[in-house]
């Protein structure tokens, strides 16, 4: 008998290849620097989805980098294999990013069965990376079980991270302000589960009560009387008391469970397709203005957009011209 068939894991169908973190590593790193002609060429069938996709949003400031280090440990403490990307901001001055995302999760970056990354925004204003959704595609048969996505945290932008994950945790702060802005941003529509971070500071019991009657309130509303709806849960964590990200854990695997059977696989498929083929066009729309002569902005709006638009129709390895 081999050693696959004496320990056959969580997923012997997508056993780790010799060095999956190096493979993924080196895969992340092309994806992330592709261009547009780039992410083309190397595009081939997309391949089925296995990874299951937790995105962390909310403020920055907010602890989701702690708050990940902590979901991640429970994650695998349950056999999870568990791979992260956090999208870092990138200066619109310098175009640098710290990318420091790694350090704030030391406590767990040298367990074998967490891989991290930090990814760059570069353009992106949503939230998220240019190339994110290639980037998780790219993350499938690489032996991990889930990715989790932690997002820049920049407010109604953050609804594109709807599109391309299954479990959306939006992480709070008490007393600053975060949840009156949310509700006035919609992002309490948006949210799987609410958390309220760094639950020792005040008001933090008081605030999750808020959250928890406007998102029954929508729920209510939402189920119109039909099938039983999902209620959002309202969480109160801290990293001073490790023991409260077990809820976290749990209400991840209750949303997961619950999803199974009343999603649309074809509505998400679409859905993801979508983002993707927006975010090509609008990374190529960038990369054609970035390249234009200084002359030819002197033209009007109206026929810079033309310009660009005969542009767009044009294989990006056709030439830009």
């Amino acid at each position: 008998m081999s050693a696959a068939e004496g320990n056959p894991g969580r997923n012997p169908q997508r056993r780790p290849a010799r060095n999956p973190r190096r493979e993924m590593s080196r895969a992340l790193s092309r994806v992330a620097n592709a261009t547009v002609a780039e992410s083309l060429e190397h595009q081939g069938e997309l391949p089925e989805q296995a990874l299951y996709r937790i995105g962390v949003t909310g403020a920055p400031g907010a602890g989701k980098s702690t708050l990940i280090s902590h979901l991640a440990s429970r994650r695998v403490e349950h056999g999870a294999r568990v791979a992260v990307v956090a999208i870092d901001p990138t200066s619109p001055i310098s175009h640098g990013s710290i990318l420091g995302d790694r350090i704030r999760m030391d406590a767990v970056s040298d367990d074998p069965n967490i891989f991290i990354r930090s990814i760059p925004s570069r353009r992106a204003h949503d939230g998220l990376a240019d190339n994110t959704a290639d980037l998780l595609w790219a993350m499938e048969g690489h032996g991990f079980d889930e990715v989790i996505v932690e997002t820049v945290g920049v407010g109604q932008a953050e609804y594109s991270v709807r599109a391309i994950v299954d479990t959306v945790v939006l992480v709070l702060l008490p007393e600053s302000g975060d949840a009156v802005q949310a509700m006035k941003a919609g992002l309490l529509e948006l949210a799987d589960i609410y958390v309220v971070n760094k639950a020792d500071l005040p008001g933090a019991e008081l605030m999750a009560g808020d959250i928890a009657a406007t998102a029954a309130h929508q729920a209510a509303h939402q189920s119109n009387g039909g099938a039983e709806g999902w209620l959002p849960p309202v969480l109160l964590t801290s990293n001073r008391d490790a023991d409260s990200f077990a809820a976290l854990d749990e209400a991840i695997e209750a949303h997961r469970t619950w999803r199974q059977d009343r999603v649309d696989a074809d509505v998400v498929r679409r859905a993801r397709i979508r983002y993707q083929v927006h975010g090509l066009i609008g990374r190529r729309a960038e990369e054609l203005l970035e390249a234009m002569p200084d002359a030819d902005l002197d033209r009007s709006p109206k026929e810079i957009y033309q310009a660009l638009l005969r542009q767009l129709t044009t294989a990006p390895d056709d030439g830009d011209g």
